[in-house]
């Protein structure tokens, strides 16, 4: 089914030596053999490029072209669309505050993905991070469980 595609499956996507990397990669192809809507926002790939390059973060850091070739496929299929913000993101922004306990931090970039998915109409987000479990208006998914 279609949703957003969060920062960590791209990781784990590119990164061969981690456990969850073939997983990642079927999920991947996956999305690509499909006419269904993918998303992901230039957030989550500005943030695929910092760390998929950051020597400190990525135990074996890409170069910048080769992590951009990685991406480049997946940003240029017909059925992924990169969501930006619109005139209602910063109204959204305050209700999506308002629904959580006490945000802050690190947690400000879920936020913003959050909001896009909400400005956009879609629900469900593929990932492993559960952090966004805190959000009770989208169904989060980890594609990488058995």
């Amino acid at each position: 089914m279609p949703g957003f595609v969060d920062t960590n499956i791209l990781l784990y996507g590119v990164n061969g030596d981690a456990p969850e990397h073939a997983a990642a990669r079927a999920f991947l192809a996956g999305i690509g053999a499909t006419a269904d809507p993918w998303y992901v926002s230039d957030g989550v790939v500005y943030e695929f490029l910092r760390v998929a390059t950051h020597a400190k973060v990525f135990p074996q850091p890409l170069t910048w072209r080769d992590a951009l070739a990685f991406v480049a496929p997946i940003l240029a299929a017909d059925n992924v669309r990169v969501l930006r913000s619109e005139s209602g993101h910063w109204t959204l922004l305050a209700e999506v505050l308002a629904e959580l306990t006490h945000p802050s931090g690190n947690l400000f970039f879920d936020v913003r993905t959050v909001v896009l998915m909400r400005e956009h109409g879609i629900r469900r987000i593929y990932t492993t991070d559960t952090d966004f479990l805190q959000f009770d208006a989208i169904e989060v998914v980890n594609p990488l469980r058995g």
